[in-house]
This record gives C-alpha cells, sequence and structure tokens, in this order.
C-alpha cells in the first residue's frame, strides 16, 4: 500500500496530536483510559476531518483542470465550510448546494458555518428539499456553470468517495505510527460515521496495516443497517483503489444508531451532556451533529461497559466547533 503514487495538495502540516483526556476518564469513572486523535485542529478555516479528504480530492480536480468546484452538504455543513476554505487557498470558484434535512432550517442570516460560507465568498448556494438526489441537483449547478464556460468539478458530500477516503487511509497510518513512537497500545477506536468517507478511510487503513484494531462508529443520521453497508461499500472500493491485498471483512464495520436522537442535526439531551462535560474537564469543544452526538454514544457504551476488557480507546475527534454557535438556545 503506497500512498505516495496519489496527488495530493500537501494541506497537512504534519500529524494531529494524541491526547490523553485524563480528566474526563476520571469523570466517567476511570473505567477506561480515554485519548483523542485532535482531527479538529487540522488546517482550514475552523478545522475538521474534511480536510484530510479534500487534500486528495483538490489534488484530482486540479489534474483535470477544473476552476470551480461544486460540491454538497446539509445546511451547517463543515464539509461545505472547509470545501470553500480550500477553494479560496487554490484560486478556485466554489459553489455550494445545500439540503434542508430539516425543513426550515435554513436561514441565510444565520451564524456558524452558514456565516463562513458568506465571508469565505462562496459564489452560489443553492437550498433544495430534504431527500433530494444530491448528486443531480449538483450535476443541474455544474451543467449551468459549464456552459458558462467554467471548468466544473463536482466533490460528493462529505467527500465521500474512495479519492476522499484515501485521506483516512493515511490518518490510520499517521495514528499507528504515532501509538509506536509513543508506546500506546489502543484497544478500540471511536468514530463518527456520517457521510462514510471517515469512517471507511479509516476501516481501510487498518485493515490493509493489519492492525487488529476494532473500530466502532456512531450514526448520525442512517439506521445501523444501511448505514454499516454504505460504509462497507465504501471501505472495499478505498482498499481497492490504495491496493490493500487484504479482503475488508464486513464484520470490521460496526455502527450504532442509537444516538441520532430525533433526527439528523437535531439536539439531544446527551449529546449536550456530552458537549459540556468535555468542555468543562478538557477544555475541548465538540460540535452538536457529528463529534457530540459521538461522544454522547462514547460515554453510554463506556458506562454500559462496552469497552470492558480495554485499557485504552482512542476517539477521533472530526471538528466542526464553528457550527455550535448556530445552537446558542440550546447550550444555555
Amino acid at each position: 500500500m503506497n500512498l505516495a503514487q496519489f496527488p495530493r495538495r500537501g494541506y497537512l502540516q504534519g500529524p494531529t496530536p494524541i491526547e490523553s483526556l485524563a480528566n474526563f476518564s476520571e469523570a466517567l469513572g476511570n473505567k477506561v483510559n480515554i485519548w483523542m486523535k485532535r482531527d479538529d485542529l487540522l488546517p482550514g478555516c475552523g478545522g475538521g476531518n474534511k480536510t484530510r479528504k479534500l487534500d486528495y480530492s483538490f489534488a484530482d480536480a486540479i489534474e483535470q483542470g477544473a476552476d470551480t468546484i461544486v460540491t454538497c452538504g446539509a445546511v451547517q455543513s463543515n464539509h461545505c465550510r472547509l470545501t470553500a476554505s480550500w477553494a479560496v487557498k487554490e484560486s478556485m470558484d466554489c459553489h455550494l448546494v445545500l439540503e434542508e434535512r430539516v425543513k426550515g432550517s435554513y436561514h441565510s442570516d444565520a451564524s456558524g458555518n452558514n456565516f463562513l460560507f458568506q465571508v469565505l465568498g462562496t459564489k452560489s448556494i443553492t437550498v433544495v428539499p430534504g431527500g433530494s438526489d444530491m448528486m443531480q441537483e449538483m450535476q443541474k449547478v455544474a451543467d449551468k456553470l459549464t456552459a458558462a464556460g467554467k471548468k466544473t468539478y463536482i466533490i460528493p458530500g462529505g467527500a465521500s468517495n474512495a479519492i476522499g477516503a484515501t485521506g483516512y487511509v493515511a490518518c490510520a497510518q499517521e495514528m499507528l505510527q504515532q501509538l509506536f513512537e509513543m508506546k500506546l497500545s489502543i484497544d478500540h477506536v471511536v468514530v463518527p460515521s456520517g457521510s462514510a468517507g471517515t469512517h471507511a478511510g479509516m476501516v481501510s487503513g487498518l485493515v490493509g496495516n493489519n492492525a487488529h484494531i476494532p473500530i466502532t462508529g456512531i450514526n448520525v443520521s442512517r439506521p445501523k443497517d444501511l448505514q454499516e453497508k454504505i460504509v462497507h461499500d465504501l471501505a472495499v472500493l478505498t482498499a481497492e483503489r490504495v491496493g490493500v491485498e487484504q479482503e475488508v471483512p464486513e464484520k470490521s464495520v460496526v455502527c450504532f444508531d442509537n444516538y441520532v436522537g430525533p433526527g439528523y442535526s437535531l439536539p439531544t439531551d446527551a449529546m449536550i451532556e456530552a458537549v459540556k462535560l468535555l468542555a468543562a474537564t478538557e477544555a475541548i469543544l465538540l460540535d452538536p451533529v457529528y463529534s457530540g452526538k459521538t461522544m454522547a454514544g462514547c460515554i453510554d457504551l463506556v458506562r454500559k461497559d462496552y469497552f470492558a476488557g480495554c485499557e485504552n480507546i482512542l476517539f477521533l475527534h472530526t471538528g466542526g466547533s464553528p457550527a455550535l454557535y448556530a445552537y446558542l438556545d440550546t447550550f444555555r
């Protein structure tokens, strides 16, 4: 598995830290030592995991001669924020298609990522109803831009295709090297599972490196069975792309859908507890849509002894804290 063969833009400035959450672990009864991989500290406006994926996506776009990026996400999308951010750095136009998964939730004057879309000079924002065919909606925008003379490149939601997920194969390798250097053995990894690219890339990377570390995804929207299939399918495609010789077993993909609550992006009491507890014990901010619900799941699994027999677990922090400012009333 030689990742150097794949073009990337070099957005990363080095490995993101792995930190001990000693105070947080103590607050949960010291049942297990919790560590955190700080991908919230990745470069790009506001930071977050999408930078790893966009490193490869933008490289492919530039190789194809694109001058304009079209991508999609939900209202307050972290992926859209970071795509707009890297488009600025690459002197490319960026057009967003936002899916209003909760009717009436899009407000052009909202805070959080919606505000940052404007600050970053996004060329256009198209809002479509929840359940829309997002690839089709992006293609409509791209077709109009192409007709106007632009060279467009479509990045799927979350940059979650085999190109983008390669960034998290690289993350798995980075993490394993750090653990070796730290003389730290991790028994389990917990990740958010949304558009699937991060989860799938980590699975492919761990399988490809014969790490034998189980990984659990906490769903932010879809039912368990559907999400596990989507993640596994993408993990297989990603493994094929990067040259993993081993089969990616279906049992390597495990998801929990118990922590979604009433729906994608809708607050839960457990999410609020998770955000407040981590902030109060470690001064680290989570976001209300992805990492907050994932940490809520992690907390519950610790309390239910899901990690019994484990000494150390690692939580992958995917960032997204700018979205907190769109949820002020939730935390007051």
